[in-house]
C-alpha cells in the first residue's frame, strides 16, 4: 500500500502548489488537502496563536490521521508552534513547514534574514531559527523584516504590490545577511520572477525542503 500524507494549508491558494510539489517528491504517494482559512484569521486577529486554535488544529490533524493519512504537514508557518503540542498527543509524524527551512538556514548562517509579510508568521519563524541553532550549538545574527502593506495587498488581489514589497525587503536583508529565509510559503513564487535581480546569497524558501523531509520520514515508515 502507498503512503499517505495530509496536508493542512490555511489558504485554498497553497494547494495547487503543494500538488505540484508532491508529484515532484512523492511520486506514488497518496496526498489530500485539508483548508481552514479560520486557523489564519483567528491567528491574526488575536496577534498570535491561541490555545483555542492549537486544540482545533490538533482535532484536524486527528482526523487526518482517521481519514488514512500515516503523516500529516502543516504548511502555515504561524500555527507551526502547534506541531510540538501534537507531537505530545499522536505517535504518528506531524511535520511543520520550516523545520527543515530553519535547519538549511542555520547552516548557511550565522547572520539570517528572515522576511514575513505577517507578524504572525515572523516571530514564530525567528524563534525557530533560534531555537535550531541553539540545539545545534550555532550563535547566529537574526534580522527580522516585515513587509508592510503586502498581506493586506495579495489578499486584496494586488498581487504586484505584494511581490514588490517582498523584493524590496530581499534587497533590504542582502545587505547584512549570509543567507536570507522567506518565512511564508507563499513568497517563493518572488524568487523566480525577480530573475537577474536576485540578491547574490542563498535564498530559501519552505515548500521543496519540507516535501523533502517529508519523502524522507514516510521513506522510513515504509
Amino acid at each position: 500500500m502507498p503512503s499517505t500524507l495530509a496536508l493542512i494549508h490555511t489558504s485554498p491558494v497553497l494547494v495547487p502548489m503543494f500538488t505540484a510539489l508532491a508529484k515532484q517528491f512523492l511520486p506514488g504517494t497518496r496526498v489530500f488537502h485539508m483548508v481552514d482559512e479560520s486557523l489564519i484569521a483567528n491567528t491574526i486577529r488575536a496577534g498570535s496563536l491561541q490555545k483555542d486554535t492549537v486544540r482545533r488544529i490538533a482535532a484536524q490533524i486527528d482526523s487526518a490521521h482517521q481519514a488514512g493519512a500515516d503523516a500529516v504537514m502543516l504548511t502555515c508557518s504561524s500555527i507551526g508552534a502547534a506541531v510540538p503540542v501534537a507531537r505530545q498527543l499522536f505517535d504518528f509524524p506531524i511535520l511543520r513547514i520550516d523545520e527543515r527551512l530553519a535547519a538549511e538556514a542555520v547552516s548557511k548562517g550565522p547572520r539570517i534574514g528572515v522576511l514575513a509579510t505577517l507578524n504572525t508568521t515572523l516571530a514564530p519563524t525567528v524563534a525557530l531559527v533560534q531555537a535550531t541553532a541553539a540545539e545545534l550549538g550555532k550563535p547566529v545574527e537574526i534580522t527580522a523584516h516585515l513587509c508592510q502593506g503586502a498581506f493586506e495587498a495579495v489578499i486584496a488581489g494586488d498581487v504586484a504590490t505584494h511581490d514588490a514589497a517582498v523584493a524590496a525587503g530581499l534587497q533590504h536583508l542582502a545587505q547584512a545577511s549570509d543567507v536570507i529565509v522567506l518565512a511564508q510559503a507563499s513568497m517563493a513564487r518572488v524568487i523566480d520572477a525577480m530573475g537577474a535581480s536576485l540578491p547574490a546569497l542563498p535564498i530559501l524558501s519552505s515548500p521543496a525542503l519540507a516535501m523533502e523531509q517529508a519523502r524522507q520520514v514516510l521513506d522510513g515508515l515504509a
